[in-house]
């Protein structure tokens, strides 16, 4: 089988979609999944480090191997080799990733303990900050954008900028609107600062621009 095919995808990790079910029941099984991929991965890396300590081991290419398949079946090591392809929206492994993205935005306290990956995390962001999404995508893009504003602030969540301006569409806008009027102060103020970066593309989104906007907000 094709790992990077559709269906290698669906049969290495079609499990993980649980992670972001709203039915508890259906989350911890995920995450029961989960965890038993992180042992077996564990395992076969306790069995290559063996066969690497041995001047001859007939057994090294296939305890790598073994090693490899089951980093493929596990998050984030499933996601680490996502294959290049001109237009995004086709790469069958696209569910997958915006399923991770997804699944850190919606319960990050489950995403922390189980599978905490910062550098995966900005780099599947950047990955998805491109323009010309289907609709689909782009809609789910833009929720994640709309959850993301809403939190309190966790490492990395100043990439989604870069989503924002991938995607900035009316339905993007109406969405950023509607939390710059809620309740939750700063929500308001990283709702406000992500329109006023989309309506001035030319800035750049740096540490200081946003100890700029936020200082001049908390005034």
């Amino acid at each position: 089988m094709n790992v990077f095919a559709a269906d290698g995808w669906h049969g290495r990790l079609g499990w993980a979609l649980g992670l972001t079910a709203d039915d508890p029941a259906e989350r911890a099984a995920a995450l029961d999944r989960l965890d038993a991929a992180e042992r077996n991965i564990r395992d076969a890396l306790d069995r290559y480090n063996r066969s690497l300590r041995r001047e001859f081991s007939p057994g090294r290419e296939v305890a790598r191997r073994r090693y490899e398949k089951a980093l493929g079946r596990s998050l984030p090591s499933g996601l680490w080799h996502w294959p290049f392809a001109s237009d995004l929206d086709r790469r069958p492994g696209l569910p997958y990733v915006l399923l991770f993205l997804e699944w850190e935005a919606r319960y990050p306290r489950e995403w922390t303990r189980h599978a905490k990956d910062w550098g995966t995390k900005e780099k599947l962001i950047r990955e998805v900050a491109v323009a010309r999404h289907d609709e689909a995508v782009e809609a789910r893009l833009v929720e994640l954008v709309d959850t993301v504003v809403r939190r309190p602030y966790r490492c990395k969540d100043r990439e989604y900028v870069r989503v924002a301006r991938a995607v900035d569409t009316d339905r993007l806008r109406s969405r950023l609107e509607a939390v710059s009027r809620s309740d939750d102060r700063w929500a308001r103020c990283r709702a406000g600062y992500v329109l006023w970066l989309l309506d001035r593309p030319g800035v750049p989104h740096t540490r200081h621009v946003w100890r700029t906007w936020s200082d001049s907000f908390r005034d």
